[in-house]
């Protein structure tokens, strides 16, 4: 199955396990809780998927690769004690805490929360040594006389043994206290996460012209060549903070990440181009709806791969500007939330608020919520300082109004631009599939779509509608198709 599949499978199992009976107790027992054992190959999301179910269900994560972990790291160490059975005394070991185990306690205190995900990568390249402690606590959630905290559900995964040599196969005595998940990379469902990510849009609009370079391994005479998602997301990365400091991202640096000569050589030529149409086409002109008719007729007569790097571009640049006026707009909702709570001293309120704010964003690891809060700091300081002159009611409402006005003339900007894109495609391409394809990326983009769920957008509305219509009629004659088989069969 794909990884967005295998995560609906993961959330479903957290929730069978945390249900509990009318005294409180699970009704699946820790013995019986199979961990879901996720086994695919390297680089195709295991360990974000299960991150973000533990994000999305506000519970705890702490994850461990199982690759260095001896008998001892594990169990924990081994120390004597002095027991006393019948009349006599006795020397017996025990064991102090596991470091994972002990990993899951300190995230509690940290984070206050009593339930939370224990992730366990690589668990078929544990030693030998290792092997039957870890079949003891696949079943009873165990290392020595130390349990993993009530509310804690294990998820394991590892890697086929074609991808790593180290890989032991487990035999049905491990397997029958698991949970297996076979996963497959997917580019559709890793592009969901990706639009959400932020992943670069040269990437995105490269795979979504040659999805088949998504993920690749193979063996060669030099050995092992290979691509994976997680080779995409990193170069992703490293492009954009190279752009944003004017360096020059080559073949050579292309190549670290992309380990397969075609492939990387491939993705270095596409980038040359995509840079050259970025500069080309002038997307800002076209966002600004001034753009030349020469670049409307240069579009009109371009082959589908450029069209398709031409709107990769275009939705990019639309998705910054929209992306900045949404956090724009969350900051004015934080900000108004704020006063409604505040007393006299407001410039006093407004500095702790805006303190508050700046933790909020050193406490998150997601850059969009650091965005978020940075820009709700940001307004209360901005408030806060101009109230050090005349520290009353009236000042903090004309401060208020001057920041509505200013997101009022952000926000019909943002309108303006859409309607301009929209404008420009029309032009360009007419009623084509290209406007489709616009529509459906702004739909699967979050900062886009909720921006025009909430702000509304016509030509949207109105080729969406479209869109849907002939979803709909290529699902009718599917089903038409299949019952006229199904009669033919039956003659």
């Amino acid at each position: 199955m794909h990884i967005k599949e295998a995560k609906k499978q993961i959330h479903h199992a957290i929730i069978a396990y945390s249900a509990k009976n009318a005294a409180g107790k699970p009704r699946i027992p820790a013995e019986a809780q199979r961990p879901v054992f996720l086994v695919g190959a390297p680089g195709i999301g295991k360990t974000a998927i299960v991150k973000q179910i533990a994000e999305e269900m506000d519970t705890g994560f702490v994850s461990y690769s199982m690759t260095h972990h001896t008998r001892q790291s594990a169990l924990g160490l081994p120390y004597i004690v002095e027991k006393e059975f019948g009349s006599k005394k006795y020397s017996v070991s025990e064991y102090t805490m596991s470091e994972i185990l002990a990993s899951v306690y300190e995230e509690m205190e940290k984070t206050g929360k009593k339930t939370g995900i224990l992730f366990l990568d690589e668990i078929n390249c544990v030693s030998e040594t290792l092997a039957p402690s870890m079949l003891q606590f696949l079943q009873y959630k165990t290392f020595g006389r130390h349990s993993v905290p009530e509310g804690w559900i294990v998820v394991t995964a590892g890697n086929p043994a074609e991808y790593n040599d180290s890989v032991r196969e487990f035999d049905i005595a491990m397997l029958d206290r698991l949970k297996k998940i076979e996963v497959e990379p997917d580019f559709e469902v890793w592009k969901e996460f990706a639009v959400k990510t932020g992943v670069h849009s040269s990437v995105l609009s490269y795979l979504t012209i040659k999805p088949q370079n998504f993920y690749k391994v193979s063996t060669t005479l030099d050995g092992k060549s290979f691509v994976t998602a997680r080779s995409w997301d990193d170069l992703s990365r490293m492009i954009t903070i190279y752009e944003e400091n004017d360096l020059e991202c080559d073949h050579n640096l292309i190549a670290q990440y992309v380990q397969d000569e075609e492939i990387a050589a491939d993705f270095a030529n596409y980038y040359d181009l995509y840079r050259k149409y970025r500069s080309d086409y002038q997307v800002s002109e076209i966002i600004e709806g001034s753009v030349s008719e020469e670049i409307v007729k240069r579009a009109a007569k371009a082959k589908f791969d450029e069209r398709l790097s031409l709107i990769s571009l275009i939705l990019s640049s639309l998705e910054d500007q929209i992306s900045e006026t949404m956090r724009f707009e969350e900051g004015m909702k934080n900000v108004i939330a704020d006063v409604k709570a505040m007393n006299a001293p407001y410039a006093e309120s407004f500095a702790q608020r805006a303190e508050y704010w700046q933790k909020q964003s050193m406490e998150t690891d997601t850059e969009v919520h650091v965005e978020r809060a940075l820009s709700t700091m940001r307004l209360e300081r901005q408030i806060g300082s101009a109230l050090k002159e005349s520290d009353d009611r009236e000042t903090l409402k004309k401060e208020l109004r001057v920041l509505l006005d200013s997101f009022a003339e952000t926000n019909e900007k943002a309108q303006s631009s859409l309607r301009n894109v929209f404008g420009f495609m029309e032009k360009a391409f007419g009623q084509s599939q290209e406007i489709l394809i616009l529509v459906s990326e702004l739909t699967i983009r979050p900062d886009l779509a909720g921006y025009i769920y909430a702000h509304g957008c016509d030509k949207y509305y109105e080729y969406n509608d479209r869109l849907l219509f002939e979803d709909q009629q290529n699902t009718l004659n599917e089903r038409i198709e299949a019952l006229n088989l199904k009669t033919l069969e039956e003659i």
